[in-house]
């Protein structure tokens, strides 16, 4: 993978200041609009880490300080995340034009958490992507911030603290320290699929979207031709 989604040589890029680049990612794809960075996996290697079960970084932080600087991180990212959608949410999806920023992901959005509520801030946690513009969306979308605040927190407990916790438990065990970049890869695949089931359920809506419309398109011209029929024999 390219040298930026590779959480080992991410993390080795910063050399001494390992502890606040991580921190800055975290912070950064949280809520400023720059999705491709390795959220997931580097949390994952920043607990396998911890526990001094790396070959190649030397341990930069106990578990315990990780487990609550990351939260702290992503909680401030969705933070400013949301008080840009907030501030300049009409202006970044003002058309339906832009390819990232269009009107109706605003509309959606709006809908799909008055549908789901709340909860949905939680969820996007876990969907690369997704929890960079969820909080953006909420704030263009008018969510209440009190709201917005209580689920912001949980989300960034369960999604901060779980996912490097995980890395922590699961890098005292050999086969999982023998397979490390089988386990990113898997991690990667499980965070995308929520994006491509997406995808395609928004392929397939469309497609049947058109071939209703192709069907009433076709009644109509029936209608018409029988229309014109009628007026000729009336004529006749």
């Amino acid at each position: 993978m390219p040298g930026f989604l590779d959480p080992v040589n991410l993390l080795n890029s910063f050399g001494t200041w390992v502890l606040v680049g991580l921190l800055a990612v975290v912070f950064i794809e949280s809520g400023l609009l720059f999705p491709l960075l390795p959220g997931d996996s580097l949390l994952f290697t920043a607990g396998l880490i911890a526990a001094a079960k790396s070959e190649e970084i030397e341990p930069f932080a106990p578990i315990g300080v990780l487990l609550i600087l990351i939260p702290v991180a992503a909680f401030a990212g969705d933070q400013v995340g949301y008080m840009i959608g907030k501030g300049g949410g009409t202006a970044l999806f003002k058309d339906n034009e832009s390819r990232l920023f269009k009107k109706k992901y605003i509309d959606e959005s709006h809908a799909f958490f008055e549908k789901h509520g709340p909860i949905t801030i939680i969820l996007a946690r876990f969907v690369p992507f997704v929890r960079t513009f969820a909080p953006v969306v909420a704030g263009a979308s008018a969510m209440s911030y009190r709201v917005f605040v209580t689920y912001n927190a949980i989300g960034a407990i369960l999604w901060g603290s779980g996912v490097t916790m995980l890395g922590y438990l699961l890098g005292q065990i050999q086969f999982i320290r023998d397979n490390i970049d089988l386990i990113f890869l898997l991690i990667v695949f499980v965070s995308v699929v929520p994006i491509f089931l997406e995808i395609f359920k928004r392929w397939r809506n469309k497609g049947e979207g058109d071939g209703e419309g192709a069907a009433a398109g076709n009644a109509d011209a029936v209608t018409e031709e029988i229309a014109v029929v009628k007026t000729t024999n009336g004529q006749s």
